[in-house]
């Protein structure tokens, strides 16, 4: 379906209580685009992981073949042109989308794609606002996950919160801003957000990382009417054909690679 998908709530939180800071976590593999673009059906992403421990910052590299991984490398990081979130929350929101959906040889990274400015256009929608289901307690989050969402925040409330706290817990942590450290250490962060190390008030980390996943890759392949996929390229990079009228002479052709880019429902063409 070309258009963004339609989300009766925010996605949903991890089930895991929360956990120590300090707690051990795991090393995972770094992940490839193809990983990235195989979850989108079941939900799921890789991530790259490992230690909490910050390399020294004269040796932050870029990942082979990763073109422009460096934080310093994506000066959109820094520059503040959101409606919604602050300046510091932007830059963070910018740089963690990156390491998320980072720019490698099959395709652009998040930035190039807008979606820093996807969610911020987001937070300003009856969905933002959480106007579209109902908010009201109890709230139960160690219920069930097919009991539905069971958190009081909105996702402006879950940004808001989610993106205060992690901004003090990194600087605190880490005594820096977290678009400033190299990027293996960002990756150590986003882990310890996954693994549900913290919580900021009561939202847990583990519920901020969640949403905050889904909606970069939700923006990277939306139709760029709503402010992400700039220039189609995330459904270029799929094949994906958008929202032309008609292509049923294809639909069958399961060999054949579809032979005409991307449209969106505004009409730009890749």
């Amino acid at each position: 379906m070309p258009d963004m998908p339609h989300r009766p709530h925010p996605a949903a939180p991890l089930a895991e209580r929360p956990q120590h800071a300090s707690a051990a976590l795991p090393a995972i593999p770094a992940p490839t685009r193809r990983h990235v673009v195989q979850g989108l059906g079941t939900g799921t992403a890789a991530l790259a992981l490992g230690g909490l421990t910050a390399p020294p910052a004269a040796h932050a590299a870029t990942e082979p073949g990763t073109p422009g991984a460096s934080p310093s490398a994506h000066p959109a990081a820094h520059t503040h042109t959101a409606r919604f979130f602050s300046p510091e929350d932007f830059a963070f929101l910018s740089a963690a989308c990156e390491r998320i959906f980072p720019a490698d040889a099959q395709g652009p990274g998040a930035i190039a794609l807008g979606v820093p400015h996807f969610i911020d256009g987001q937070m300003d929608t009856p969905w933002g606002r959480g106007e579209l289901w109902y908010m009201q307690g109890p709230h139960r989050p160690e219920a069930p996950a097919n009991l539905g969402y069971q958190l009081p925040y909105s996702p402006q409330q879950i940004y808001k919160t989610g993106l205060a706290g992690v901004v003090a817990w990194v600087q605190k942590t880490h005594q820096a801003a977290f678009e400033t450290l190299p990027p293996e250490t960002q990756d150590s962060i986003l882990t310890a957000l996954e693994n549900n190390a913290t919580q900021f008030d009561t939202l847990p980390a583990a519920a901020f990382f969640e949403q905050l996943r889904s909606d970069t890759i939700e923006g990277a392949f939306a139709d760029p009417i709503h402010g992400g996929n700039k220039h189609l390229a995330g459904w270029t990079m799929m094949g994906f054909p958008g929202a032309r009228a008609d292509y049923m002479d294809w639909v069958d052709r399961y060999d054949t690679p579809y032979p005409y880019g991307p449209v969106s429902i505004s009409g730009e063409t890749a």
